[in-house]
């Protein structure tokens, strides 16, 4: 059974909250009075809650705030580990509003009032653009299609088989590798033909690989919303209210193009500066000094600093990242703020070199008790990439896993991996849930083999 989230991780929640989440209340008020604090259970999931660098994110938990806001309420998130775990703390009266996406099924509808915006998904073929691009189902007769063993998507794939008369080339996979970010990237790699996997997370993933087409539909729609308890028709009222409003509708469409749409790909590779900006004879970019001074005071090599700044904008100091990050460094608006900078002054290299630099510190502080000094690097890097606190997981996981929690090669990596299933990120063990582990597992190598390029190429 999931655990809590740990006491001190929620009161902070409680208190971020009830300060981003406040405001004057609706107009629309249900009869009800809404309590001064409303308890919210949730699951972690790649779109709708999650915690990057830091920071809470996803569909669901940008739309619960918005609901806070617009009634002047604090907020307080208590996170389970599997559906059955939830539905008994809303059972248990641990919380109030359950906001992630309850389906909309007979076995549902007995136990909860759904509540707020229905969504709709489906099932869908994940191919590759251009030249042979399906269709219709019956163009999959004969071709392989990659789905994972026991699975739901195998599951409808067999019955479509069925459908349309046999001879759909069905594979299944297994273990990390049959995970559907895993087989959306081998799709877009052209390492495979076709895989099926909910359009939500197809969508999502299309927002890393532009080259994907998730056209096809495959499957039935099914339907979710946020729930509350059935003796709760008040709050549902309130909810309904609350998701019908104008004010809100543009809100939630906002959000769904930040989480779905935006583009989350690879930094493009051209260097982008100020206009009046002069790189020196021999150098990297125009901010050489920058890291020279910063690299002093971290007792880094400057080149590694440069290393990070071009795999993180391209040099770009006006670069912002679909999650927010800005400036040379992406460094996150909040955490900015922990070290007394505002966003907007984040678009001054300098500025974004010494938050940057004062965060390096920090976390090397973090991992210098949790590896070795020939790794640690690799650790800093990742948890610059990702938050400390996925990073800490990973060597968790690898530790309770029998793998070295370490060493980074093939050991807290692979654990960082394991961020992307479920089964992981809900492990007791953890206590910051999903993480994409693709992206700091690259970035690490990026980083690294940036610098290796530019040792041989700049002098230190």
């Amino acid at each position: 059974m999931r655990a809590l989230v740990p006491f001190l991780t929620l009161l902070l929640a409680l208190l971020i909250l009830s300060q981003s989440c406040g405001g004057k209340p609706s107009s629309a008020q249900a009869t009800h009075p809404l309590p001064d604090t409303l308890n919210v259970g949730t699951l972690y999931s790649p779109t709708g809650f999650f915690i990057l660098k830091g920071d809470t994110m996803g569909y669901d938990y940008d739309r619960v705030c918005d609901f806070a806001r617009s009634h002047g309420i604090a907020l307080r998130f208590k996170v389970a580990r599997s559906m059955p775990e939830l539905l008994k703390m809303l059972d248990k009266r641990s919380v109030d509003l359950l906001a992630c996406e309850i389906p909309v099924t007979a076995e549902y509808k007995s136990r909860v009032l759904h509540c707020g915006a229905v969504n709709s998904t489906h099932q869908v073929l994940v191919q590759h653009s251009g030249a042979g691009l399906i269709h219709d189902v019956t163009q999959l007769i004969g071709r392989d299609v990659f789905v994972e063993k026991g699975s739901k998507y195998e599951s409808r794939l067999r019955n479509l088989d069925n459908e349309v008369g046999g001879g759909i080339v069905i594979h299944t996979v297994e273990g990390e590798a049959a995970l559907p970010t895993e087989l959306i990237q081998r799709v877009s790699r052209r390492e495979i033909d076709f895989t099926i996997v909910d359009s939500d997370i197809a969508q999502m993933n299309l927002s890393y690989y532009d080259s994907l087409n998730i056209q096809l539909k495959v499957g039935f729609e099914q339907r979710s919303s946020w729930a509350v308890s059935r003796r709760n028709q008040w709050l549902a009222d309130s909810i309904d209210m609350w998701a019908a409003s104008s004010n809100a509708q543009e809100y939630s469409k906002q959000a769904l193009k930040h989480y779905f749409e935006m583009n989350r790909g690879p930094k493009p590779d051209s260097v982008k500066v100020d206009t009046f900006a002069v790189t020196p004879p021999g150098g990297i970019c125009p901010y050489d000094s920058v890291f020279k001074l910063y690299a002093k005071q971290l007792g880094w090599d400057w080149r590694l600093l440069a290393a990070i700044a071009f795999c993180e904008s391209g040099f770009d100091p006006n670069a912002t990242s679909w999650m927010g990050a800005r400036g040379i460094m992406q460094v996150m608006p909040k955490t900015a703020r922990l070290f007394g900078v505002d966003e907007a002054s984040l678009s001054n290299p300098e500025v974004s070199v010494r938050v940057a630099s004062q965060i390096l510190k920090e976390l090397d502080g973090i991992m210098r008790s949790r590896t070795s000094a020939a790794n640690r690097i690799k650790f800093v890097l990742a948890a610059y990439n990702a938050g400390s606190g996925h990073v800490t997981d990973a060597i968790a996981l690898a530790a309770k896993y029998e793998l070295n929690p370490r060493e980074w090669e093939e050991n807290v990596e692979q654990a960082m991996l394991w961020k992307m299933d479920p089964e992981y990120y809900n492990d007791s063990v953890c206590s910051n849930g999903y993480c994409r582990g693709t992206e700091p597992v690259d970035y690490v190598v990026k980083v690294l083999n940036c610098y290796e390029e530019y040792k041989k190429n700049y002098k230190r």
